[in-house]
């Protein structure tokens, strides 16, 4: 989580996360702005490198390599990390509009979420062809591509649409991959056809004569059926009509031909092209819209339309960056031409390529290795990250804010303390109106009818249970982070057997101005009562105040029968431990405030501790689970060691059947563990084979703090496996049986560890 006592005084969102953004994340990283709040909303944690498709689908490159990282170049850029999927923007009230989350307000924007083949134009074919963009998209149908021809018997005929530099090169990579397929399992590369399918007279139009010669003598020597001149009109399942009468009969058909917007940029009322294509000056700033910028592939400059290519994506990225710092501070914009000659460097499958210029072209292996160093090195300043720089000492009054905005930031350099530090009353109730916390008849005084304090009815023959956990927080999207710790807080109800009543919240917000405040509160209640909702909790009230991080907790009470009441101490010998949630975040977000978790492993993380518990208790209260706890600060084991003392019992684990979440191992064992660990580590002392252990890469995660963890049960033994099976079916995908509780013995420590 992002910590600055500086004010919030704007909001700069980086919607998609192209080729433009990724330069502009490296610089505002680099080199920070004092004031400014920087979020990017995208729904690629993982970024595909388009310069490295082919060699990626060749078989050259593996997915890691050809992949930029955001979520610790994000984290280094000081950016809040949306992951999710923008469907428009409030051109009006200035939000983005996503698909999961509430809107995302912004003071600028800039928009880089790169273009798609448009298969609207020609019937059937949005049902029946495979596009090669959006690229994170056809990566994952490739995979399913190489099992339908692998798994084909008779020939396979396999057809790319589209003539150009790109349908050349994804046709050759994908014939070269597939034929280095086949014979590897002792099959012919006659079970493989290719046809290449373009309205134009000739392939690569756009390229000069000495190129196109090249690449007609590879395709004729690769037996490649070409077809030019022939314009699609109509795909059915495994046919293309042809406006020439012409028909082909194809197993596989690749889209690549012209480019397409998103559809919801057009609705907008942003200034777009006839293809939808949002319109900028050389500023690459919308005309009719002046705080909202793009790049890359859904950005048409007006006075300088280029073809949509990676490299003027790349090119736009240090211009757009300086020019959004520039609005930011109001100051004058710069203009930025595109080079109008550009070199394009060609793949034929195997590690050989074309270059072209103008009217200049040269080929070779040695082409093909610098196409290679050119694109390892680009990827290579996204992925190896320099220390971050200290914000910048901008004069935040004169260069971000107006004059009111002034005379709040003067009042939050002297903000009191004690009660003055809580959150204005009106700022609080808009929030509060934006949403819907749920009622419940046992609530007599609550939010509905704001009071002292809220009053609650206890059904005659229920006990009440009462918790509470407040923490700072771990990510710095407000929406989840509010999921999170309402999740987190309800799960010491469910694993007593109990169901959640109501919820008080106590949150602290940064300093802001007051509608930064007004947005992180809307965000981080949004998230919590969708949670709190799922668990038919009421929230009755609350706390707020301001504070240099954002940090939220909640005492939550809850219901259930005295006789049901499901404590730690009732594990019986026999009994088999159970586990409903990997292990590991405490060090994977340890490892992400150092810029060294990989996205794909903190969304792992994320999607584990959004996962609520309410289920699997109610599973595990279904198979006479004897006793039941969460794990959370004190680790597996320290959360264990309570419950064999309260019960009198020993344990037995088994390491290798713990669950662990991707990533986790390779964090510790670079050494990276959560702030808590060490003090978790002095209960080592409670294993009774401490050094037979000690050594396995597991062992560092026995004392890891999860947030918003599992559920650790006692089951009796004949219904453990049905309790797994169960759980398993309810999405607690990585439930496992982790141990057996034994007997108290006569040696002094409680656990034994099986490596």
């Amino acid at each position: 989580m992002q910590k600055s006592t500086t004010p919030i005084v704007k909001d700069l969102v980086l919607v998609g996360g192209g080729h433009s953004h990724v330069t502009v994340l490296k610089k505002f990283g680099m080199k920070p702005l004092s004031g400014v709040r920087l979020t990017l909303v995208s729904k690629d944690v993982m970024t595909p490198y388009s310069g490295m498709l082919p060699g990626l689908i060749a078989g050259h490159y593996t997915f890691e390599e050809t992949h930029i990282d955001l979520g610790p170049l994000a984290r280094f850029a000081g950016a809040r990390f949306y992951n999710d999927i923008a469907v428009g923007l409030d051109l009006t009230n200035k939000r983005v509009l996503c698909r999961n989350r509430p809107p995302v307000a912004y003071d600028v924007i800039s928009i880089d979420i790169g273009s798609a083949p448009r298969t609207i134009d020609v019937p059937g074919a949005s049902e029946n062809v495979v596009p090669v963009k959006p690229i994170d998209q056809f990566v994952a149908q490739w995979e399913k591509l190489q099992e339908r021809v692998l798994a084909r018997q008779e020939k396979t005929r396999i057809g790319v649409v589209g003539g150009g530099a790109g349908g050349v090169e994804i046709l050759l990579a994908i014939q070269y991959r597939l034929q280095q397929l086949l014979s590897s399992e002792g099959r012919s590369a006659d079970y493989l056809e290719f046809h290449l399918v373009t309205d134009t007279t000739e392939i690569l139009p756009t390229h000069n004569p000495r190129v196109r010669t090249n690449f007609q003598r590879v395709l004729q020597q690769r037996a490649v059926n070409v077809h030019t001149g022939h314009r699609v009109v109509k795909v059915e399942p495994g046919r293309i009509y042809c406006q020439n009468d012409a028909q082909i009969s194809l197993h596989e058909i690749l889209w690549v031909t012209w480019a397409g917007a998103a559809g919801w940029v057009a609705d907008t009322g942003l200034d777009v092209d006839e293809l939808g294509f949002i319109q900028v000056n050389d500023y690459l700033q919308s005309p009719s819209h002046p705080e909202v910028f793009a790049a890359g592939d859904i950005a048409t400059m007006i006075n300088h339309p280029r073809p949509k290519a990676g490299v003027f994506a790349v090119r736009q990225g240090p211009p757009l960056a300086a020019n959004l710092r520039r609005s930011l501070l109001n100051q004058p914009l710069k203009s930025f031409a595109p080079q109008k000659q550009f070199l394009s460097l060609i793949s034929t499958g195997d590690k050989y390529a074309v270059a072209s210029r103008s009217n200049w072209t040269t080929s070779g292996e040695r082409i093909w290795r610098w196409k290679d160093w050119i694109d390892r090195r680009f990827m290579a300043k996204y992925r190896d990250l320099p220390e971050m720089a200290e914000e910048t000492n901008t004069d935040i009054a004169n260069g971000l804010a107006g004059k009111e905005a002034i005379k709040e930031i003067s009042a939050l350099a002297m903000r009191c303390g004690g009660c003055g530090a809580k959150v204005g009353s009106t700022l609080l109730n808009r929030a509060l109106n934006q949403l819907q916390p749920i009622d419940r008849q046992d609530v007599i005084v609550g939010l509905h009818a704001p009071d002292d304090a809220a009053v609650v009815t206890v059904p005659t023959g229920m006990v009440m249970v009462h918790t509470v956990d407040f923490f700072r927080a771990i990510v710095d999207d407000p929406y989840l982070f509010g999921k999170i710790a309402a999740n987190h807080s309800l799960s010491d109800i469910f694993a007593m057997g109990a169901e959640a009543q109501t919820a008080l919240a106590i949150a602290t917000l940064p300093y802001g101005l007051e509608a930064k405040v007004e947005d992180t509160l809307t965000q981080l209640l949004s998230g919590a009562l969708e949670v709190l909702g799922e668990a038919d909790t009421a929230l009755v009230g609350g706390h707020t105040s301001e504070g240099a991080e954002l940090s939220l907790g909640f005492a939550v009470n809850g219901l259930v029968e005295a006789a049901d009441v499901l404590r730690k101490g009732g594990m019986e010998p026999g009994d088999r431990l159970i586990l409903t949630k990997p292990l590991g975040t405490g060090t994977l977000f340890a490892a992400d405030m150092r810029h060294q978790a990989k996205g794909p492993w903190i969304v792992g993380a994320l999607d584990s501790m959004l996962q609520s518990n309410r289920e699997g208790a109610q599973c595990l209260h279904q198979y006479r689970a004897s006793a039941c706890t969460d794990v959370t600060g004190f680790g597996l084991l320290g959360h264990l060691i309570e419950m064999t003392k309260s019960a009198g019992v020993d344990a037995e684990l088994e390491l290798n059947a713990i669950p662990l979440l991707a990533g986790a191992l390779e964090t510790t064992a670079a050494g990276i563990t959560s702030s808590l660990q060490p003090q978790n580590v002095r209960l080592r002392r409670a294993i009774h084979n401490l050094e037979a252990v000690a050594s396995d890469p597991r062992y560092p995660l026995l004392f890891d703090p999860q947030t918003s963890g599992g559920l650790l049960a006692s089951v009796p033994s004949n219904q453990a496996d049905a309790c797994v099976t169960a759980l398993r079916g309810l999405s607690y995908l990585e439930t496992a049986i982790i141990g057996t509780v034994k007997p108290r013995s006569e040696q002094m420590e409680p656990v034994t560890i099986l490596a």
